[in-house]
C-alpha cells in the first residue's frame, strides 16, 4: 500500500489551506454571530456562508467527495481523505465546499441509484449548492443501530405511496433550504428481513410531514441546519419518487453509510489535528506555577499522546480508504468499521486534552473546542454505534479462524 499523496492531492492541499486560512477561519464567528443576531435562527440562513460557498466554487474547491469526474472533482477515497481532513478543522468547512452531511450521502445515492428524473429534479440542485436536504431513518421508538428495526411505513396505493412514521435525529431538516428527505420505511413488513424496507424521496412542503421539535446536543441546537424530529401522517407522494425500487432500502444505507462514515472519519482527523495545534500554542503562552504549562511534563504526555494518537488513526483512514478504492466497500467493511470506531474516540481524547489546557476557555464559545467536542461525541453512534461495529469486526475476524466444533457464530 502507497499512502503517498498524488501530485493533484498535494495541489489542491495547497489551495483547500489557503483558501481555509484566508477566508473560512476568519469568518467561523462572523458565522456564529450572524446565526444568533438574526430575528428567526430557523428561517434564516447566515449570508457569509452563501459567500464563503460562492468563493469556493471560483476557486474549483467544490464538490470534492464525489468520485464522478463529471460531476465532482474525480477524486478516489485515497486522495479526497487529506481534503476533507481540512474541511473537518472548522465546524463550517464543510458546507463551504459542498461537502457536508447529510447532502453529501444523499447525492451519493441519487449518483447511484436515482432515475434520470429523480437526478434532475434533487440531484442537480444540490450538486448546485441550491438546495440542501436530509436523511430520515432514525426513530425514536426502537433501537435504530439494527435498521431492520425501523417502523415507518410506506404503502402502495394506485400511483401512490402513503408515508406514516415518526422520525428524530433527521440532521438538516430545519434550514429554510432542506426542500427535500430521504425517507426509510417498509414496504413489505412481511418480506425477508432485509428485503421490507425502502426509500423514498419526499418534498418537505408535503401535507403531512411536520416538524415536531428541534433537538438540542449538549445544549448545541445547530441552526439553521439542526436536528429534527418529525412526523409523516398520511403523507403521500408519486410512486415515481422510490429510490432503486421496493425492498432495496436496506441495501441502498449499506452503500450511503459506507462513504458516509469514512467521510466522518477524515473530518475527524482535521478536528483533533487543529485541537492539536491550538494546545501547543496555549500552553506556551501560559505559566503556572512558576513555569511555562508547555515544560510541565503532563502536558507533553499529552502532545505526545494525542500526535501519537492522530497518525494511528489517519493511517487506519487511508487502509480503509485504499482498500474501498481498490477491492471496493464490502470487501473493506472491517476497515471502515474499525475506524469508525476508533476516530470518534480518538478525536475526543485529542480535543478534550486541548479542553484541558485551555482552562475555563476551552468549554467556552471563544474557541471551536468544545462545539467539536460535542460533534465528535455524536459519532460514537452516528451512522451505527461502536458496539455494533465492533460486534462485527470481531464476527469477521472469528471467521479467519473458523473451526469445525459445535460453535456457532451468530
Amino acid at each position: 500500500m502507497d499512502f503517498s499523496y498524488s501530485t493533484k492531492t498535494i495541489e489542491l492541499q495547497k489551495k483547500l489551506t489557503a483558501f481555509m486560512e484566508e477566508f473560512v477561519y476568519p469568518n467561523e464567528k462572523t458565522y456564529e454571530d450572524q446565526v444568533n443576531n438574526a430575528a428567526n435562527r430557523w428561517t434564516e440562513v447566515p449570508p457569509i456562508i452563501e459567500e464563503l460557498k460562492e468563493k469556493a466554487r471560483e476557486h474549483g474547491l467544490w464538490n470534492l467527495f464525489l468520485p464522478d469526474s463529471e460531476l465532482g472533482a474525480g477524486l478516489s477515497n485515497q486522495e479526497y481523505a487529506p481534503l476533507c481532513e481540512i474541511t473537518g478543522r472548522s465546524p463550517i468547512g464543510p458546507e463551504v465546499f459542498n461537502c457536508n452531511a447529510p447532502d453529501t450521502g444523499n447525492m451519493e445515492v441519487l449518483v447511484r441509484y436515482g432515475t434520470e428524473a429523480q437526478k434532475k429534479q434533487w440531484l442537480e440542485p444540490l450538486l448546485a449548492g441550491e438546495i440542501r436536504s436530509c436523511f430520515a431513518m432514525t426513530e425514536p421508538d426502537v433501537a435504530s443501530s439494527d435498521a431492520t428495526n425501523i417502523e415507518a411505513s410506506i404503502k402502495r396505493d394506485g400511483d401512490e405511496y402513503i408515508l406514516n412514521g415518526r422520525k428524530w435525529w433527521t440532521s438538516g431538516a430545519g434550514d429554510p433550504r432542506c426542500k427535500f428527505a430521504i425517507f426509510m420505511g417498509k414496504t413489505n413488513p412481511d418480506g425477508p428481513r432485509h428485503e421490507q424496507q425502502s426509500m423514498i424521496l419526499v418534498p418537505l412542503d408535503t401535507p403531512g410531514v411536520k416538524i415536531e421539535r428541534m433537538l438540542t446536543i449538549f445544549g448545541y441546537d445547530h441552526a439553521p441546519h439542526g436536528h429534527g424530529e418529525l412526523t409523516f401522517t398520511d403523507v403521500r407522494v408519486p410512486v415515481e419518487n422510490i429510490i432503486w425500487g421496493e425492498g432495496k432500502g436496506f441495501a441502498i444505507a449499506q452503500g450511503r453509510l459506507g462513504p458516509g462514515r469514512i467521510h466522518h472519519c477524515m473530518r475527524l482527523i482535521g478536528a483533533a489535528e487543529r485541537a492539536l495545534e491550538e494546545m501547543c500554542v496555549r500552553v506556551q503562552d501560559r505559566v503556572a506555577f512558576g513555569k511555562s504549562l508547555a515544560n510541565q511534563g503532563v502536558i507533553r504526555e499529552w502532545i505526545a499522546d494525542s500526535r501519537i494518537d492522530i497518525e494511528q488513526a489517519r493511517l487506519l483512514t487511508l487502509k480503509a480508504a485504499y482498500m474501498m478504492d481498490t477491492v471496493g466497500n464490502k470487501e473493506a467493511k472491517a476497515e471502515i468499521a474499525m475506524i469508525k470506531v476508533v476516530a470518534p474516540s480518538m478525536a475526543l481524547r485529542v480535543i478534550d486534552r486541548a479542553i484541558q489546557s485551555f482552562g475555563g476557555a476551552g468549554v467556552s464559545g471563544d474557541s471551536t473546542l468544545a462545539s467539536q467536542w460535542a460533534g465528535a461525541r455524536t459519532l460514537r453512534f452516528a451512522d451505527g454505534p461502536d458496539e455494533v461495529h465492533r460486534n462485527q469486526i470481531a464476527k469477521l475476524e472469528l471467521k479467519k479462524h473458523a473451526y469445525s466444533g459445535k460453535g456457532n457464530l451468530q
